[in-house]
């Protein structure tokens, strides 16, 4: 067996390694015993809480990590499908001892994922990662359930949504409406397919609902945060004030303004972060994104007198520089978006609130408020690989990194990396214009083909 974790927790195709009811018990008994410690003191009994989005292998996944986490004499408690932040917000607030999302995030329905958050709702660090890995791994700590006679139990958490809900309503100010607006939703056939439509209603506005019929296969297909071009045109057609894309687990957001164009998740917290300032309350005058923000963002902030730190891919490493700074807001221009003064992690449909809220506290309409940033002309290219080594490594593709770079100078840049979720390179360069930025895009990726592919 090989390694486990990757950027987001363990991901791979449902039914093939890592992604196996086999492996979920054993995450499930891991994780058991490394967060809660395990119980059996009927009097006190720890729990591990459990979610999932709409996937079809998800019910296969909860049962086997249920399955370990009850062989170690810890309760297993299932919230069913709510967006990943649901539960962290849950195992927060409850006496949860961790949590458990399972979820592929924006992937097609056939991969699945398995996310875990520790007692506070934070996603665990590289070490903790790493000590469940290797107990996963072992195969003597599998044996160890077997002297435990007072195994625990699974319930379900009925009222989880509701509770989610109220959460999300009580971060926003106490006479906030949205009477008189127009919503559209992308809800990707996913996790927020619930939760979305219900709060947007429940706070006054008139909500269009799209992709809100799960059926286990059709989540993120051609829809949802990455596909948001459907979005686009109903925001259009109905002459809707916003479109809201989230994905298939819920904590990104993609937004279309009222004139149908698709504002990335930098031009997001690029307006947001301004807005902050505004208003006093962005903490340390600071925002946090990561290497692949665009150039465009970061001229903004530095117009807008707003300090910039950039952290590694992925939202745990821009919550350890958010914690590290003392930041409380930061985010990735895919659309994840963490608004620390509120929530311990990404969360969509809370970022999509904030937005508005700010937007309605200027009193300007979409266009107008994300027109903060200008975005550099910016192309990425994905290219499906069989290894992964490292880049300096091979001399073709350094070569042809070092020449594009020369060539741009300081009108661009260009960044090459490997997934953390799947066997791809991302080839991604920014430049001068758009022609320009696509030629040298391809020029990358073609190497990477020849080289990896």
């Amino acid at each position: 067996m090989g390694k486990l974790f990757g950027t987001d927790g363990v991901r791979g195709m449902a039914n093939q390694y890592p992604i196996t009811p086999e492996i979920a018990v054993r995450i499930g008994r891991a994780v058991a015993c490394l967060l809660t410690g395990g119980s059996r003191n009927e009097n006190h009994r720890h729990q591990v809480l459990i979610g999932r989005d709409t996937r079809i292998s998800g019910p296969m996944l909860e049962y086997a990590l249920a399955s370990g986490i009850c062989s170690m004499g810890v309760d297993a408690v299932t919230a069913g499908v709510i967006p990943t932040p649901g539960i962290s917000y849950l195992t927060a607030s409850t006496d949860a001892g961790a949590g458990i999302v399972i979820s592929a995030s924006h992937n097609p329905y056939f991969d699945n994922g398995i996310k875990i958050f520790n007692s506070r709702g934070f996603k665990l660090s590289d070490k903790q990662e790493g000590r469940i890995e290797e107990m996963v791994l072992d195969d003597h700590h599998a044996k160890q359930a077997e002297s435990i006679r007072n195994t625990g139990s699974v319930r379900y958490l009925e009222d989880s949504i509701p509770m989610y809900v109220a959460f999300l309503k009580r971060c926003l100010p106490i006479d906030f409406s949205l009477h008189g607006m127009k919503i559209v939703l992308d809800c990707a056939n996913g996790a927020t397919f619930q939760a979305g439509e219900q709060i947007f209603q429940e706070l006054g506005a008139k909500v269009i609902a799209l992709s809100c019929e799960p059926d286990g296969r059709n989540i993120n297909h051609a829809c949802g945060s990455q596909h948001p071009e459907k979005l686009s045109e109903i925001v259009l057609s109905e002459n809707a004030d916003i479109g809201l894309a989230f994905d298939g687990d819920g904590d990104r957001l993609i937004v279309v303004d009222e004139q149908g164009k698709i504002a990335t998740g930098d031009q997001i917290l690029a307006a947001c972060a301004v807005s902050m300032k505004k208003q006093g309350i962005l903490r340390n005058n600071l925002l946090v994104t990561t290497i692949m923000s665009n150039i465009g963002l970061g001229v903004a902030l530095e117009e807008n007198g707003i300090r910039h730190v950039t952290a590694n891919v992925g939202d745990r490493y821009v919550m350890e520089e958010m914690i590290r700074h003392d930041a409380i807001i930061g985010g990735e221009d895919s659309g994840h978006m963490i608004f620390l003064d509120q929530h311990t992690t990404g969360d969509g449909i809370l970022a999509a609130l904030r937005l508005i809220s700010s937007m309605k506290h200027e009193n300007r309409i979409a266009s107008e408020f994300l027109s903060t940033m200008i975005v550099f002309p910016q192309k990425l290219i994905n290219v499906d690989v069989k290894s992964k080594p490292e880049i300096h490594t091979l001399p073709e593709l350094a070569a042809v990194i070092r020449s594009v770079e020369t060539k741009l100078g300081n009108k661009g840049r260009v960044l090459v990396r490997y997934s953390g979720t799947q066997s791809m390179c991302r080839v991604m360069v920014e430049g001068p214009t758009a022609a320009i930025t696509q030629e040298y895009c391809e020029r990358i990726a073609d190497v990477v083909k020849a080289v990896l592919g």
